[in-house]
């Protein structure tokens, strides 16, 4: 049975796949229509604003890549405010906290990992950047690009902690959040390795 058509531009018409009914998508816990991001959307609840990267995931283009840069621009704009005790503190409390973010945001747009949720970049930037300072624009910007890698093409294990924990609540906003910290341990890794060799 398909879901009823609707002429909102905001929302996507779902239709049952493999064998999965309307009454199982509900069970999930997930919207019934999974939801485009939008302004409207993110400014519904505190957990879009976060998730969505502060509107840097609603980039109609690469939007991982866009939240990915923002989240190099707030590191370069905190680190003048924050020691390096205190943004280890505020990375530490943005992986709890976008993880709840994540969940949420999740199961309102009714997609299990959807590209507009970008906090998880953010975090995980944010993460390389606060082991690899100081360094300057270029050792940024390789840290940047390694990360950007292991994120889009998803080698080894980055590719292993993205299947691990799939679907809506918990489970599924610790998988947005996972494979992109395992990403950052591999850029770090490359980086460790570049500057002892």
């Amino acid at each position: 049975m398909n879901a009823p058509h609707t002429s909102r531009p905001d929302v996507i018409e779902l239709t049952p796949v493999d064998g999965i009914d309307v009454a199982q998508l509900q069970a999930t816990q997930a919207p019934l229509l999974p939801q485009r991001p939008t302004a409207k959307f993110m400014r519904q609840h505190p957990a879009h604003w976060i998730a969505l990267g502060f509107g840097s995931g609603l980039a109609p283009f690469a939007p991982g890549t866009s939240g990915t840069l923002w989240g190099w621009l707030a590191f370069l704009v905190l680190q003048n405010g924050l020691s390096p005790m205190q943004m280890g503190a505020l990375i530490a409390t943005s992986v709890v906290v976008g993880w709840w973010a994540c969940t949420v945001t999740a199961q309102h747009m009714g997609v299990m990992d959807p590209g507009s949720i970008v906090w998880d970049e953010i975090v995980a930037i944010w993460l390389i950047l606060w082991l690899v300072m100081p360094t300057g624009f270029w050792g940024q910007l390789v840290a940047f690009a390694l990360f950007r890698y292991f994120d889009a093409a998803k080698p080894g294990p980055v590719a292993w902690a993205d299947k691990q924990f799939k679907g809506f609540g918990w489970r599924g906003g610790l998988g947005i959040m996972l494979d992109d910290l395992v990403a950052a341990f591999c850029t770090l890794l490359v980086i460790a390795l570049w500057r002892w060799w």
